[in-house]
């Protein structure tokens, strides 16, 4: 099982931009899909973005466009770019690993500890 560990989430004005990081402890060069969700206050935990290892990627609707991910295998490392944020991103971030199947369904077993970015003025 590999682990993951998130970081670059922050506090934001309305339109500004960040960078997630999510590293994994091992290679992940065999994992077929890695995955952002994301967790509001009293709302449940929704995929944000995914990339598979042939660089095939999915995106919730309403950051399409403004959300970009990607992966560096090289660097058992996968990127979240985000800009034009609103407030309705405001969320705890997670990162998630495994197959495409278990993955975007949330249903993997391995998760980073979250990263919490909040955007107010």
């Amino acid at each position: 099982q590999v682990q993951l560990a998130e970081s670059g989430g922050g506090l934001v004005q309305p339109g500004g931009s960040l960078r997630l990081s999510c590293v994994a402890s091992k290679s992940i060069s065999s994992i077929n899909t890695m995955a952002w969700f994301r967790q509001a206050p009293g709302k449940q935990r929704e995929l944000v973005a995914a990339i598979t290892n042939a660089g095939h990627t999915n995106y919730l609707p309403s950051v399409l466009g403004r959300f970009t991910v990607t992966r560096d295998d090289a660097t058992n490392a996968m990127y979240l770019e985000m800009s034009g944020l609103k407030p309705e991103d405001t969320a705890v971030y997670y990162c998630t690993a495994g197959p495409w199947s278990l993955a975007v369904y949330g249903k993997s077993d391995s998760w980073g500890q979250g990263t919490q970015v909040t955007v107010s003025s």
